[in-house]
């Protein structure tokens, strides 16, 4: 869609409002209006001034103004305004140089595909993520000086079976027991529907939606895969979308890896495949079926994970899910069909348009943008220096002996030690300017000062229980 077509497209909705949509560093959709008489062709070149200093990560309070420019392909009405919408995501842009802003996420998305192209290796890279969330009826949670707690609560949760509910009428799932029972266990079947419906309304394909493993509405609903720029902006919308129909029904959504103690929690699985001038090029003769270059890009995968989970999985909860024993897969090796390999290769079609891999300890509070890119720039880097991923593994993982474990490399065990491979590994993202010295270095002081330092600060609930009387 062009400037012309989106202003066009604006009248014929009859919209009175403009929203201008753009990512912060963390991956949070952030937000300004416009009235519509404000919005002209030349917008699309200008753009609106903000705030940059406001933003997370971003800009300090001597060089805060920043512009957002609307890109035009991205256009939509917002489902969720009460007055005629028209939603831009736009992109971040210096108002002194005019120059794309280092540390905006969809440039460095963009960046990446440039990248992909300038090696000659490939011209497309799709993905395809299973954000798995959950849906709760109510959560408060409070830190401060004398007391820390969250309340989670929720009709489906199995904590519930013994709950006054006037009547409680059971059919509260089992936890680790939440995949695939049909309503009345399945509570949340007509929620979903919902929240597809107006996915498809905006153009996001979706492939299926189900209730995932845990208690307590989780659930996942998967979008057909996408070229790396297309499914960021995706993402986005998913995520809008899902919490806004959950909250549009008196529900609240989480993407929290982990927000439910002793039960399974939320990845992100990301398949991933390259395509040179119309043709796949991960279908092959090796294992899996796969070619020589998406072993190599395992390769790649496998080795640069440690660094790669800073931006996958960017959060202290994500490694209360990376841990054993809850179909996480924390041990790095891939394998075709075993879901507790890092990496898998689906075995469901032998197409070779359905060859590819599915990279499997991401989770859904990453970044979009800046996690594809990232793993991609992995998969290129092992492609570039042919990797060699090893042998694969097709043994129950959490089965093997210690001895057997003892060669199988694992993921970080805290966002401080994903932090730290990052620090010590980044040369790969660096290539093509794709990621920044900036960008790396504010992500890890980020992730460090309010993040890991944060929590570390802070007592423990548990902490109580296994020290007050000491």
């Amino acid at each position: 869609m062009t400037a012309k077509e989106a202003l066009e497209f604006a009248e014929k909705h009859e919209v009175k409002m403009v929203d201008l949509k753009f990512c912060d560093f963390l991956g949070t959709w952030q937000h300004f209006s416009v009235p519509i008489r404000c919005l002209d062709e030349s917008c699309f070149e200008e753009g609106f001034g903000f705030d940059g200093s406001s933003i997370r990560g971003w800009q300090a309070i001597n060089a805060s103004d920043m512009l957002v420019v609307p890109d035009p392909d991205t256009a939509f009405i917002d489902p969720f305004c009460e007055e005629p919408t028209i939603s831009f995501i736009c992109n971040v842009v210096d108002p002194i140089t005019k120059e794309p802003y280092t540390r905006d996420p969809r440039y460095i998305a963009q960046k990446a595909e440039a990248y992909l192209k300038s090696t000659g290796i490939a011209d497309t890279a799709y993905f395809g993520p299973e954000a798995e969330f959950f849906i709760f009826d109510d959560i408060r949670f409070d830190q401060n000086e004398h007391c820390g707690y969250y309340f989670i609560d929720s009709i489906e949760g199995r904590w519930n079976s013994g709950r006054e509910e006037n009547p409680n009428l059971g059919y509260k799932p089992r936890y680790k027991e939440g995949y695939f029972p049909v309503p009345p266990t399945d509570f949340f079947q007509n929620l979903r529907t919902l929240m597809v419906l107006k996915l498809e309304e905006l153009g996001i394909e979706v492939e299926c939606q189900h209730h995932e493993v845990a208690t307590a509405g989780q659930a996942e609903i998967g979008m057909r895969f996408a070229p790396l720029l297309k499914m960021g902006d995706n993402l986005m919308k998913y995520k809008y979308v899902i919490k806004n129909i959950a909250i549009e029904n008196g529900f609240t959504v989480t993407f929290m890896p982990k927000p439910v103690f002793n039960d399974n929690g939320s990845g992100m699985h990301t398949h991933q495949s390259l395509w040179k001038d119309g043709k796949p090029l991960f279908a092959g003769d090796r294992y899996g079926g796969l070619s020589e270059i998406a072993i190599y890009y395992i390769g790649g995968i496998l080795k640069h994970a440690p660094a790669l989970c800073a931006f996958t999985n960017p959060t202290t909860n994500s490694y209360k899910r990376l841990v054993p024993g809850f179909e996480a897969p924390v041990n790095l090796a891939y394998s075709s069909r075993n879901r507790s390999a890092a990496v898998r290769i689906p075995m469901y079609s032998p197409s070779p348009k359905a060859k590819r891999i599915e990279v499997r300890f991401p989770d859904p509070t990453c970044n979009g943008y800046m996690a594809f890119a990232a793993m991609l720039m992995a998969g290129l880097d092992g492609i570039e220096n042919k990797i060699d991923p090893g042998e694969p593994l097709d043994k129950d993982i959490y089965s093997l002996s210690p001895e057997e474990l003892a060669g199988v490399p694992s993921t970080p065990g805290s966002l401080e030690e994903a932090l730290k491979a990052l620090e010590a590994d980044n040369e790969f993202l660096l290539k093509g300017g794709v990621f920044t010295e900036d960008v790396i270095e504010k992500w890890i002081e980020w992730k460090m000062e309010n993040e890991v330092n944060a929590v570390k600060l802070r007592p423990h609930p548990w902490e109580f229980s296994l020290y007050f009387d000491i």
